[in-house]
């Protein structure tokens, strides 16, 4: 079949991971292309991103989100529109929440020898507070978002009088004085299998989302001033984690008892959350940390190349003379 070989944009060979053309060229990079004649070819992108001036996951043109910045990049390198990469994500994150472990996929019409040109010229074109940590081949099952098992999110809490001013992006500040082991036994209360439709804010976008959901672990960890409070589970409705995590504050205040979290549950009713916690928790102390998936999802395809985490650069040889 006939298709576009990718080009290398100029402005990479001025850009921090590429820093001149002998790094890489054009010629290096279409050179890596590998012709076939299958349909397709499916990619796997792990992503981390500092979420704080980003209107979240979701295309859209502006304000700026994660999906529009990689769907740049990767337009740019594989001359393919939007509608053919079909760059679809595991979560849709809200705007101001990070993550370290998003994960993501495209497709392209063509094959390629080696991906660590591709992976260094993808991080060339992004801004520094999105980065691609691995990028691999995929096999045509594999689905960013439906072949997922479980996420999960990390909520951070700075419980002190005054505010680290270098945690400030990245948790939540309190300076009530939280009860750590009341939240830890209230957030036991939510392991298992329940209607999360009370902690679950409305939305238009997925019609009726099945409400019942698995918690696997919901462990709150105390470090100095800092908690986090990290909960894994088979998927989350729209807002459940930081409503979860809104309610658990109120409980590490004492304003509540831990078994107000089985009662709500029952009612089925976000009215009623909203008579003990009014907001979610804010986006910024949010973080996606991983997205799990099955083994036989994870496998690599046949005649594909080699895993790329990034690569390191090297001085081949010293300049300066020594003494």
């Amino acid at each position: 079949m006939s298709c576009v070989t990718p080009a290398l944009p100029p402005s990479l060979f001025t850009n921090g991971s590429l820093s001149s053309p002998q790094n890489i060229s054009m010629t290096n990079l279409n050179s890596l292309v590998k012709v076939s004649d299958s349909n397709a070819y499916k990619w796997r992108l792990v992503i981390a991103y500092d979420g704080t001036r980003f209107a979240g996951w979701q295309y859209q043109e502006s304000p700026p989100t994660i999906q529009s910045m990689l769907e740049k990049a990767l337009i740019q390198i594989t001359e393919l529109g939007r509608k053919e990469l079909h760059l679809i994500g595991a979560g849709r994150t809200d705007a101001g929440v990070h993550a370290w472990g998003q994960v993501a996929h495209f497709v392209t019409p063509f094959n390629y020898t080696s991906l660590d040109s591709f992976h260094a010229a993808l991080n060339g074109l992004l801004p520094k507070d999105i980065r691609v940590r691995e990028l691999s081949a995929a096999v045509p099952e594999f689905h960013a978002r439906f072949s997922a098992h479980s996420k999960v999110y990390r909520y951070q809490i700075y419980n002190d009088t005054f505010m680290d001013p270098f945690q400030r992006h990245w948790a939540y500040h309190c300076a009530y004085k939280l009860n750590a082991s009341k939240m830890r036994e209230a957030a036991n209360l939510f392991v298992g299998m329940h209607d999360f439709s009370a902690f679950a804010n409305a939305t238009r976008e997925d019609g009726l989302p099945d409400p019942l959901k698995t918690i696997s672990r919901f462990d709150v960890i105390q470090m100095g001033s800092l908690l986090q409070l990290e909960v894994e589970g088979s998927g989350f409705l729209y807002r459940q984690v930081r409503n979860m995590v809104a309610l658990l504050i109120q409980i590490g205040k004492e304003a509540l008892d831990s078994d107000i979290v089985p009662m709500i549950l029952e009612t089925k009713d976000r009215r009623v959350l909203a008579k003990y916690t009014t907001l979610p928790a804010p986006p910024h102390g949010l973080c996606l940390v991983s997205v799990k998936y099955r083994e036989s999802h994870l496998k690599l395809p046949l005649d594909c190349p080699v895993t790329s985490f990034g690569r390191h650069h090297t001085i081949t040889k010293c300049k300066l003379p020594f003494y």
